[in-house]
């Protein structure tokens, strides 16, 4: 059975909080009717400022579970929905809950009042718990969602310092694998096309490119370093800028295998051979890894076991909602094709 997290306010505290019965705060937050306008807002107003949540072991008792879990995205540009990573990572959530007969909710939050909207619904009890995907460095809603007592996992991390729970893959550690089998095959010139800066994964892959060159005795330079979304136009765009600085660019890691399938077009148009000019990698290993011309060289995320160990995280916060965050690390893998 669940557990308050140390501190928690509880259905009497909000009872004397507003001047009312236990029972009167009970008809209010389950919508009952015959509750005065006047009381129903005194209720509203002391659960708002005391940060109650209702306990979900209790509400189950009761049968009154959501019995579902909101898949929330904040990302202000939609167009990063129709990227691979997106897809897999739903049908990998779907997947795992496909057993729990938990409902899976996708939210798409853009801005600060649909961040707001979606914290009261969460309150409201009409969901279980949350799964965050997209998560930028300066994003408030991971903690406003500790902060009510919500069952939440990330997909990734905020910064090295996340206390939210959260599933990751080993991003530092991918990227120096991918990097170093560069090196071994005589790339001495290797630039790196990132992800988004103010995201943690695309710092943790620019980190392991840095520490394998300088394992390798090769020098840094942030003119061999550009910046992309993750997307396809934004890797084309970056190839661009990188062969325009350096012609002499012989090996680039892109952030995402939809950025190297960018990286290629724009090698094709400026006449260079992959891999005998330039020798690309990328990083997932998404379907599209095996259909580009030639097949990609990436590193691979385990999409699926990052699917299921959030799942299995959020349901042990939702049967114990004590102390203890939740953190998991996965493995990746370095698939050697024929771009390298």
């Amino acid at each position: 059975m669940a557990r308050r997290r140390p501190g928690a306010p509880t259905l009497e505290e909000v009872a004397a909080h507003a001047g009312v019965g236990r029972g009167t705060v009970s008809r209010v937050i389950n919508n009952a009717a015959g509750v005065k306008e006047s009381t129903r807002q005194a209720v509203q107003r002391a659960v708002e400022e005391l940060g109650y949540v209702p306990n979900l072991a209790a509400r189950s008792l009761a049968g009154q579970r959501a019995d579902a879990v909101a898949l929330v995205l904040t990302e202000p540009d939609w167009r990063q929905f129709a990227e691979p990573f997106f897809s897999e990572i739903v049908r990998s959530l779907g997947d795992a809950l496909a057993d729990t007969g938990m409902q899976l909710m996708l939210t798409l939050i853009r801005s600060e009042t649909e961040r707001q909207r979606f914290l009261e619904y969460a309150r409201g009890g009409r969901v279980d718990g949350v799964l965050l995907m997209s998560v930028h460095a300066d994003d408030r809603l991971p903690d406003m969602l500790a902060q009510a007592r919500l069952p939440t996992v990330l997909l990734g991390r905020r910064s090295g310092d996340e206390y939210v729970s959260y599933v990751d893959a080993d991003n530092v550690g991918g990227a120096r694998d991918a990097v170093s089998h560069l090196v071994k095959q005589g790339r001495t010139a290797i630039a790196t096309i990132t992800g988004p800066l103010d995201m943690y994964v695309a710092q943790c892959r620019l980190r392991g490119y840095q520490d394998a060159l300088a394992q390798a005795g090769l020098k840094t330079s942030r003119s061999r370093v550009a910046e992309s979304d993750f997307s396809e136009e934004s890797g084309r765009r970056a190839m661009v800028e990188l062969l325009t600085r350096h012609p002499e660019i012989d090996a680039v890691l892109a952030a995402s295998d939809t950025t190297a399938a960018g990286a290629l077009s724009a090698l094709r148009a400026t006449g260079r051979r992959v891999p005998e000019d330039v020798a690309v990698v990328g990083f997932d290993d998404f379907p599209l890894a095996q259909r580009t011309e030639p097949r990609l060289t990436t590193v691979r995320q385990p999409l699926e076991e990052m699917g299921r160990a959030m799942v299995r995280l959020l349901m042990e916060e939702m049967e114990d909602q004590s102390e203890a965050w939740r953190h998991v690390i996965l493995r990746t893998k370095l698939v050697v094709r024929e771009s390298s």
